[in-house]
């Protein structure tokens, strides 16, 4: 359960930065981050297999860079059910899930999660 709670306090702080470095991301505010990273969290367990899924045929056409704008929808899946975040586009949802994947990466590296 702890690995859990860091786990969100450390995507919403992601995705602040995110915010940060990526404009037309916009978060007012860190509950509003941590909600986003719960749900963004929910989402990829749940909706993005089924996505992945149903996409499948494309994915394979583009050779898996499909799978980015699967990420870019989920950002902007979330984003719209959380009040306080806001994705303008998809281009920016795409480039923003870019940034936080390679920051969640570079955080798993440093602190040698898996």
């Amino acid at each position: 359960m702890v690995e859990f709670v860091l786990h969100i306090a450390v995507t919403g702080a992601l995705l602040m930065l995110v915010a940060n470095l990526v404009s037309g991301i916009e978060i007012d505010d860190w509950g509003s981050a941590l909600l986003a990273a719960f749900v963004l969290g929910l989402a990829n367990a749940v909706v993005r297999p089924v996505l992945i899924l149903l996409t499948l045929p494309i994915t394979l056409l583009t050779f898996g860079l499909f799978l980015f704008v699967i990420n870019g929808f989920m950002l902007q899946f979330s984003a719209a059910l959380v009040p306080g975040v806001r994705v303008r586009g998809c281009g920016t949802a795409i480039i923003g899930s870019l940034v936080l994947s390679v920051l969640t990466v570079l955080v798993g590296m440093l602190t040698g999660a898996s």
